[in-house]
Order: structure tokens, then C-alpha cells, then sequence
């Protein structure tokens, strides 16, 4: 009995071990990432997500069923819209990286990052995908990837019952991988969100929430260029690097969007 009462733990800390993951702290951009000593970069996006409407809260079979019926005009809606000129945001990265002197190229296919196999060593600012086959693969030092995961709108629930009407919404996630060593050199989560200015619920064509989502799209590029358009931080002592929780960039209207 103690055998098997034994075991049974063993298995239970075994699995959640291999549950628990290292938490990403966000990286500010490094002053070596940029510029003339960042050797050979390349700048690639992910595949663009699909528009929607993202209903988190309801969580039963019955309750998503529900909230999808009733924000079905508004998800027929986001299936509608555009990307705009989103699909170009990683040539605007590297536009802003050889204005300060780094030697940037564009990659053209989409990135699977699923695809990749998994990266052996596990910690903080270690990237948990093995991104060192792309390094072969294009020749490059280091690799920046705009990695946009959801785009449309969002309307909180509670199991069946709407908590918030719906916004506008874009998220993300912006970083450099350095392929020698599999870290961050810099890691920049986004999610930005915003109400329709009036009224929201004028379907089919909702126009006060089609403008905030287009306004949303600007705003999530800005977040993405900035740190690029700056100078980037000089190198932060090992011993003095900020430990502080991830951090996004989140907008409410009529705020502004807050990149860290």
C-alpha cells in the first residue's frame, strides 16, 4: 500500500512539473540587438490570425454556445474586415533597423513557429522553441518576430451572461531571438483593446466598433515600432536586470497605448 501510495505521488509531481513553465518576464530591447555590432537579422511575422470574436468567460459547452448565438451578426461582422497594411508591419521593422545601421532582411513566408522543435534548455529569457534552424537556414545572427495571435473583438462573459460590451481588439507578442544562445534580446507582449466612441450595437455593419478596430490596428503598429524607432537601452548589469511580471501593452479608450 505505501508502494503504491509512494508511486501515486511520484506521478502527481511528476506531471506537475512538466505543467509548470517558467513565466517570461518582459525584455526591454538591447543595446546590442541594434545597430552595427548586431550582425545579420532577420524580421518575420507569424501567420495572420483569423478575425473573430473572442468570447473568454464562457466556459461550458452550453454557455460558448450561448454567447456565440448572440454575438453571431457581430462575429459575421469581423470576418468582413481587413488586415490593412498589418501584413507589412515586419517591413517596417526593418526599415527602422537599417536607419540605425543594422543589417536586416526581410523573410517573406510566414513563420510556424509550432513547427520548430522544442528547446532543450528550459529558464528565463530562454526561448522555449529551438530557433537556431532558421539562423542556418537564413544566415542570420538573430531573428525578430511579430507574432500577432488574435485580432477582431472581445466580449468578457460570465458562464451564459455578457460582463462587458464587445471591443475592439489586437494581441500580440514582439521579440529578438539570438540564435547563438536561444535567449531574448528583447520580449514585448500587446494587447490593446477599445470601446466603440457611441453606441456599439448597430449590426450588420456596427460602425462605432469597425472604427475603433481600425484604430486598434494603428495603435497595436506604433506599439511594435516604437522600441525600434527609439534608442535602445545600453546593457543593464546581471545583478541590477528588472524582475518585474510581464507587462502589456493595453489601451481602454479613450487611454493611450502603453508599450513596455
Amino acid at each position: 500500500m505505501q508502494t503504491r501510495f509512494g508511486l501515486t505521488l511520484a506521478a502527481v509531481a511528476i506531471f506537475l512539473g512538466g505543467c509548470a513553465s517558467t513565466p517570461q518576464y518582459a525584455v526591454s530591447l538591447s543595446h546590442d540587438a541594434v545597430g552595427t555590432q548586431a550582425g545579420h537579422i532577420g524580421v518575420a511575422m507569424t501567420p495572420m490570425p483569423k478575425l473573430d470574436t473572442q468570447l473568454p468567460g464562457a466556459d461550458c459547452l452550453l454557455c460558448i454556445a450561448a454567447a456565440s448565438v448572440m454575438n453571431s451578426s457581430l462575429t459575421s461582422h469581423a470576418h468582413t474586415l481587413t488586415y490593412e497594411d498589418l501584413p507589412q508591419l515586419k517591413n517596417q521593422v526593418a526599415k527602422l533597423l537599417r536607419e540605425k545601421g543594422t543589417d536586416a532582411v526581410v523573410i517573406d513566408e510566414s513563420l510556424d513557429i509550432d513547427a520548430l522543435p522544442d528547446f532543450a534548455t528550459k529558464g528565463q529569457n530562454i526561448a522555449r522553441k529551438d530557433f537556431s534552424p532558421l539562423g542556418q537556414k537564413y544566415k542570420i545572427d538573430r531573428l525578430v518576430v511579430i507574432d500577432l495571435t488574435a485580432l477582431g473583438f472581445i466580449r468578457t462573459y460570465s458562464s451564459y451572461i455578457p460582463t462587458s460590451d464587445p471591443k475592439a481588439l489586437l494581441k500580440g507578442t514582439g521579440y529578438i531571438v539570438n540564435l547563438k544562445n536561444n535567449t531574448y534580446d528583447w520580449y514585448q507582449p500587446v494587447t490593446i483593446t477599445k470601446s466603440a466612441d457611441q453606441n456599439w450595437d448597430e449590426s450588420p455593419k456596427y460602425p462605432g466598433l469597425t472604427n475603433a478596430y481600425f484604430q486598434v490596428l494603428e495603435l497595436g503598429k506604433d506599439s511594435f515600432l516604437e522600441p525600434f524607432a527609439k534608442e535602445a537601452a545600453a546593457p543593464t548589469p546581471p545583478a541590477a536586470a528588472s524582475q518585474q511580471p510581464v507587462p502589456t501593452a493595453a489601451l481602454s479608450a479613450p487611454a493611450q497605448s502603453i508599450p513596455q
